[in-house]
């Protein structure tokens, strides 16, 4: 297919009349499910990272972590705005619905970013403030504001973002982000391709409208599909690597062995699909979710299992 992509401007729309946005508008601007997933990484590097950590400075550092999360969140869906209205998956959010203004949701983001950054130098070291600064701005301005109009490798290199929560988490508790933090890492990174590919086969006509540049939009179906493959493979040998490297035991490599061949199935199975074909796709998606919290929740089960023999 051709490179050539319809551009949208980021800053387009007339006036509208906005209705009184409500407490649960602003919480939709956090982009919750998103955060809860970046909550939960980072606690698991907090909690596999060697060393003590004070409970009550732990729980404050998740806080600013979420609160950083959410920061994103409300500051993508202000410069994306545009194409969200155009888009069926996103229509309904804050701002193209005409709930809240693009000018409150950019002050609510940049203010909590601010915030969450400065709550978690003072609760935990300013490793894993700097870290979680990084990783706003490289969701925001890298990505969001760079590469998702620009490029079909957009959530290949933008999934830095998403893969950064648990080296914070790890950063928080030794102050440091060592090769084992890196390797969590490396499974959020080569997850996300797979994962985000996977929701745009069967939400192709969302991204068309919209003028995004991903993978299938711009190099096809056939292609998207070897590629999903492609990283299934390697995400699944990534999978077990906190085996390799001594981060945890067997009954993680067990659990990340058996997770990492159904991607691989699930995958396989996209590969063997038609296009227009997209009912593997969809069960590739749900399952890459399911597969995520299967790996970190097993790295914590592990680490308690061997604290406790």
């Amino acid at each position: 297919m051709s490179d050539t992509v319809m551009n949208i401007e980021p800053h387009s729309g007339g006036d509208q009349s906005y209705a009184m946005a409500g407490p649960a508008d602003y919480f939709a601007l956090l982009k919750p499910r998103v955060m809860s997933l970046v909550v939960f990484t980072a606690f698991v590097g907090m909690a596999v990272a060697p060393g003590p950590i004070n409970p009550l400075l732990a729980a404050i550092s998740l806080l600013a972590i979420a609160v950083g999360a959410g920061a994103s969140g409300a500051l993508n869906m202000w410069w994306d705005s545009d194409i969200d209205a155009v888009m069926t998956r996103t229509l309904s959010r804050p701002i193209p619905a005409g709930r809240v203004p693009r000018a409150e949701a950019a002050a609510f983001g940049g203010f909590l970013a601010a915030l969450s950054v400065a709550l978690l130098a003072l609760a935990s070291n300013y490793l894993a403030a700097g870290l979680l600064a990084f990783t706003i701005f490289f969701y925001v301005v890298i990505y969001s504001m760079w590469l998702k109009r620009l490029t079909p490798q957009n959530i290949v290199i933008g999934g830095a973002a998403g893969a950064l929560p648990p080296v914070v988490g790890w950063a928080v508790t030794t102050g440091s982000a060592p090769l084992e933090a890196w390797v969590l890492f490396a499974i959020i990174f080569l997850w996300t391709p797979p994962h985000f590919w996977a929701l745009a086969l069967y939400k192709r006509g969302d991204y068309e409208r919209a003028g995004v540049p991903m993978m299938p939009v711009i190099r096809g179906e056939a292609s998207t599909r070897k590629q999903i493959f492609a990283y299934a493979v390697v995400l699944a040998v990534a999978g077990v690597a906190p085996f390799a490297v001594g981060m945890s035991g067997l009954l993680y490599l067990a659990v990340s062995a058996a997770f990492g061949a159904g991607f691989v199935l699930l995958s396989w199975r996209v590969l063997r699909s038609d296009d227009g074909e997209y009912g593997p796709a969809k069960k590739l998606f749900l399952f890459s979710l399911l597969y995520l919290f299967a790996i970190f929740a097993a790295l914590l089960a592990d680490k308690w299992v061997m604290a406790n023999v």
